[in-house]
């Protein structure tokens, strides 16, 4: 576990509107409320309600029918003169019973959808805490950015008053002053960029904390701890155990089997029971009961199409598992290169590094206004303090940004990014 420590706060403070610096929100509470509040955790939690009713509905017989017959009976002899009328009626009660181990199936079938719904929850929340994890950590680089900018910025705008303020005599200082102007305006633009990207980063963490889009937010980040990935072997059996993408297909595959195999028990009939009780009174009194079986006879050709189908829906989830396992070797191979090579980068970059930058750029304006420093070194000081601190922190966050899509490929098995405070 490597730890990196942030840009220096000042940074920050100075590039935070009024009010914003004042009540800070640490990262963990702040991607803790998104998980837990967000809208549209209800939509997957929804989903998994309504797969466990499914289940509850696959494991239920069909409901009984109740049959009422009310007419009237008339009896005649052989030679047509009536001999009886009167009223008769009957009740069955039928109940179908489905072949043996039909309803285990069409259980299994509505529980590995319970299991999808509920691998799609995990992933929401995955995904949702790791974009968290990321805008926040965009957010604190570009105000470190900004705030960078507008302080070089600031420098040569004094600068650049003091040239103004003087009677240019020759056109040395007329060049130099040109040179101040022209560097102010980049450095100004550099400076309203960051503060656009900060303010992106901003409107969106608002909505994802149901947040009003221009809330006033600020987070406080802390140090950044990388830690040493394994091997390429323990990464890839830790994403094909644990991914969510992949083991969605897999669910798949194991449901569509079922699927397969319901499909062929269909073409068992259903036998469906039904006592009955009849009684008639045209003359005499006659009463039936007894007991009624029925069952369908699946001649058709609809049960080979079913059957069919489902078969071929089974191909085509295995090849998609396929493809999916070998995606995720590919994007977890290169995720796990790119994240190494970011942490090692960052690595190389010294703790005090920016504080030295900085501290070189307050140096070279004040020995500049004294004489002591050409413009050229003191243009290059300034702008090399800046390239610093945006080199750092896109690296920085590129690390950030493979590290967590690394956890989300692994299952969250492996914690390739924390923040401490």
């Amino acid at each position: 576990m490597k730890i990196f420590p942030s840009v220096p706060l000042i940074l920050l403070m100075l590039s935070l509107p009024p009010g914003l610096a004042a009540e800070p929100v640490p990262l963990d509470a702040l991607v803790d409320r998104i998980v837990s509040t967000h809208p549209e955790l209800r939509f997957y939690e929804a989903e998994l309600a309504a797969a466990r009713s499914g289940v509850r509905a696959a494991g239920a017989r069909p409901d009984p029918e109740l049959s009422l017959e009310l007419g009237r009976r008339r009896v005649t002899d052989p030679g047509g003169t009536l001999a009886g009328e009167g009223a008769a009626w009957g009740v069955s009660v039928a109940q179908t019973f489905t072949w043996p181990g039909r309803l285990a199936l069409r259980k299994a079938v509505a529980n590995r959808d319970v299991a999808l719904a509920e691998l799609g929850l995990e992933r929401f929340q995955a995904a949702l805490s790791a974009r968290a994890h990321t805008l926040a950590f965009g957010l604190h680089a570009g105000e470190a950015r900004a705030a960078a900018a507008a302080e070089v910025a600031a420098r040569f705008a004094a600068l650049k008053e003091v040239f103004l303020a003087r009677d240019p005599a020759g056109i040395t200082p007329l060049l130099e002053t040109r040179v101040i102007e022209a560097s102010e305006l980049a450095l100004q633009r550099r400076a309203t960029e960051a503060e656009l990207a900060a303010e992106r980063a901003r409107t969106e963490l608002n909505q994802l904390r149901g947040e009003s889009a221009d809330a006033p937010l600020a987070v406080t980040v802390g140090n950044v701890a990388f830690a040493t990935p394994p091997d390429a072997a323990t990464l890839l059996a830790a994403a094909r155990e644990n991914n969510f993408d992949y083991r969605a297909r897999l669910l798949e595959l194991e449901q569509q089997g079922y699927v397969v195999q319901l499909a062929r028990h269909q073409r068992r009939p259903d036998v469906t029971v039904a006592p009955f009780y009849e009684r008639t009174r045209a003359g005499e009194r006659e009463t039936n009961y007894g007991v009624a079986l029925s069952l369908s006879v699946p001649l058709g050709a609809g049960r080979r199409a079913e059957i069919d189908t489902a078969e071929a829906r089974r191909q085509q989830a295995e090849v998609a598992a396929t493809l999916a396992a070998r995606e995720l070797e590919l994007e977890v191979l290169a995720t796990a290169r790119e994240f190494a090579a970011k942490v090692a980068e960052v690595a190389r970059w010294s703790p005090d590094a920016v504080a030295r930058f900085r501290e070189a750029a307050e140096l070279a304006d004040r020995h500049y206004r004294l004489g002591a420093v050409p413009l050229a070194t003191y243009v290059e000081l300034q702008t090399s303090y800046l390239d610093a601190v945006e080199a750092l922190l896109d690296t920085q966050q590129e690390a950030v940004a493979a590290g967590l899509r690394l956890q989300e490929l692994t299952g969250r098995t492996f914690h390739a990014v924390t923040f401490t405070p």
